[in-house]
């Protein structure tokens, strides 16, 4: 007894499926865009370093002093004064938009450069 039997038609139906998901998937993820440098915002202003030099940055905050590590073209938050460490937690920032924060330090990374502009971004809505 034969429960399922595909006809070709439910084939390419499947087929097509698959690469239209893939298609999507490629177009929302995968514009191949480099990272160019690594934003930091504090209270002191907002200031770009590129990710191709290695250097550990310190950041005054109202708590004192966050450390910010930029090395083999990634960065992360390495030391902060705040309580959790959920900034420290983060872990390596590679990927353009990727972000972490220190909120009681008010000190905020994010990786920069290669974004498409087209006008439209998620900060817009």
């Amino acid at each position: 007894m034969k429960l399922f039997a595909p006809k070709p038609l439910d084939v390419l139906a499947l087929l097509i499926s698959v690469v239209m998901v893939a298609g999507a998937a490629v177009f929302a993820y995968g514009n191949g865009a480099q990272p160019g440098g690594v934003s930091i915002q504090s209270d002191e202003g907002t200031f770009l370093y590129p990710l191709d030099q290695d250097r550990r940055v310190a950041v005054q905050g109202p708590l004192g002093e966050t450390f910010v590590q930029i090395r083999d073209g990634h960065a992360r938050v390495d030391d902060s004064p705040c309580r959790d460490k959920i900034c420290i937690a983060a872990g390596a920032l590679r990927m353009t938009g990727e972000w972490t924060a220190c909120l009681p330090n008010r000190v905020f990374v994010r990786v920069e450069g290669g974004e498409v502009e087209d006008g439209v971004d998620a900060q817009t809505f």
